[in-house]
């Protein structure tokens, strides 16, 4: 059923030729009054946010932050990745596509109490779009907007403008299809500009938005606090008046806290506690709709992963199914490709190199490594865990066994997220190294352009893979609104990637959550976190 409704939610993504007025579904809200509410949620989660500014991040810790302190022009709604309005409540789009106008929500307040209006819009959008403004600060970049917006010499949005306090018009240097799915991510949360002036370079830990959570404390590695917006602009939201969301790394520690009610709600729940977790009827699983992907990738910029037959050779030296039944519980399944299969534009007669070890060794060999590597290479592996990677150290750990057997000898590290996910951006200390993304808005170039285009090398593109044939296709794709055209043009890149091999796609999985059995509203997204705006706790 999820992949049916999934299907249909992305016909409309594919869409946005659409030229009439929309008018999308009414912004997230209740029309259910909670017999309780108030008190504090305290959410148990893997690792700390590397940043609070939802613009200059791009990890999923972080942004689970960012959508509880701001809102997006437009959002999804609960559960999908359908668009629907959030602080814009209307759009027009021209005929050629290339002009959007926006009808702002009017009487909404910072979190400062300033007032939301078309000129914070431009603001924001003129703050990531120029790479020279003053209020992008030392060390600061926002990939996001790159990936989903091109580079600077080659932009999609040309102009932001502010036609009167509540109409913003975007003006495009080209055809965009997935744009107003890019709109509702979280990373393009609206910002005060006041806040940003005054604090500067202070901002990523001190966010002020419009959501529906006021930020309050950030103890790093510890905790974040965040107070209910006692004026929210959704009528009688959000209904918990404070939430904590704590860091406690280690699976087992958190699952603890979970049972001994320390907590209310843990994200990654370790598949090895899944059974003790259905036997106890005071808790409740929840699965997040599968849509994400884990690799393991390679620094295609050094020897001898330059070489696409060394990649080829090590992608048959990876047991996925071993990993399956290992650490996921059969909570997964094996990836062939670098979008999941549920997504549009899926590939389905791409063929998985299967594991087997000897045809790995012989692939060295004919790349001209008969006795193996000469070199033992450096294997991040990641230090907190995702939810399409419970334990990333210990796969790393058997996969470094198999690839022994073959002659390669690799060197764990795990450093700590913030500095992991820092040095697979510069490309300088890792060969090779596990990761996974999972879905921001639904539509696959959200997959294929951050994650393996030319232009997002230096941000999401951690393998620095740069293909030309790859890269005119994307870019293609991007600019075609027939959804079918598109679905053609994702399905020829991907046999592409597969040749290639910049990566050994590891697994999709289903991400478990568990909470105790009282809390109720909570409604998992495939996007791989949501606003708390209609959980509250039954008493």
């Amino acid at each position: 059923m999820f992949t049916l409704m999934l299907t249909s939610v992305l016909l409309l993504a594919g869409c946005t030729g659409n030229k009439s007025a929309t008018t999308a579904p009414e912004a997230n809200g209740t029309e259910e009054t909670a017999a309780t509410g108030g008190g504090t949620l305290i959410v148990g989660r893997g690792g700390d946010s590397a940043a609070l500014d939802p613009a200059i991040v791009t990890d999923g810790e972080s942004l689970k932050i960012a959508q509880q302190v701001f809102d997006t022009l437009l959002d999804y709604k609960e559960g999908t990745t359908e668009v629907m309005p959030s602080l814009a409540e209307s759009w027009t789009i021209s005929d050629d596509a290339l002009t959007y106008t926006f009808k702002l929500r009017e009487g909404v307040k910072f979190h400062d109490g300033t007032d939301f209006n078309a000129d914070a819009v431009v603001f924001n959008f003129n703050r990531w779009g120029d790479t020279k403004s003053k209020y992008k600060f030392e060390g600061d970049s926002f990939d996001y907007y790159d990936s989903m917006f091109g580079p600077e010499e080659d932009r999609v949005i040309a102009s932001v403008t502010a036609t009167d306090p509540t109409t913003v018009v975007f003006k495009l240097n080209k055809p965009q299809a997935p744009f107003l799915q890019n709109l509702a991510m979280t990373c393009f949360g609206i910002a005060s500009p006041k806040a940003i002036e005054d604090e500067k370079a202070n901002f990523k830990s001190n966010p002020v938005g419009t959501g529906p959570f006021v930020f309050k404390e950030w103890k790093r590695s510890d905790s974040i606090t965040l107070d209910k917006n006692p004026n929210y602009w959704q009528e009688g939201l959000p209904k918990m008046d404070q939430v904590i969301i704590r860091s406690i790394p280690d699976n087992t520690a958190r699952y603890n806290a979970l049972q001994n009610g320390e907590i209310d709600m843990m994200e990654d729940l370790s598949p090895d506690d899944l059974a003790t977790l259905e036997a106890n009827p005071a808790l409740q699983k929840i699965n997040r709709p599968p849509f994400n992907v884990a690799y393991l990738g390679f620094n295609t910029t050094k020897k001898p992963f330059d070489d696409p037959k060394v990649r080829v050779a090590l992608n048959y030296a990876v047991d996925k199914k071993g990993l399956i039944d290992a650490f996921f519980a059969g909570q997964a399944e094996p990836a062939v490709n670098p979008i999941p299969p549920t997504l549009w534009g899926y590939n389905k007669s791409v063929e998985d190199y299967p594991y087997d070890l000897a045809k790995a060794k012989q692939l060295l060999a004919d790349a001209g490594y008969p006795n193996g590597l000469d070199q033992e290479l450096t294997f991040y592996a990641m230090p907190v865990p995702r939810p399409y990677m419970p334990d990333g150290r210990k796969v790393a750990e058997v996969i470094q066994a198999s690839f022994e057997q073959i002659g390669v000898k690799v060197k764990i590290e795990s450093p700590e997220w913030a500095t992991y996910l820092e040095d697979l951006k510069n490309g300088t200390k890792d060969d090779l190294f596990i990761i996974g993304w999972t879905g921001d808005n639904g539509d696959p170039d959200n997959f294929f352009y951050p994650l393996l285009d030319k232009d997002s090398i230096g941000g999401n593109n951690y393998s620095q893979y740069d293909s030309e044939e790859f890269h005119d296709l994307i870019v293609k794709a991007q600019q075609e609104t027939d959804q079918a055209e598109r679905s053609k043009l994702y399905e020829q890149a991907q046999v592409i990637v597969k040749k290639d091999a910049p990566w050994v796609p590891l697994v999709h999985s289903t991400p478990l959550l568990a909470a105790k059995a009282e809390l109720k509203g909570y409604v998992p997204s495939p996007t791989g976190s949501e606003a708390y705006t209609n959980v509250y706790i039954e008493q």
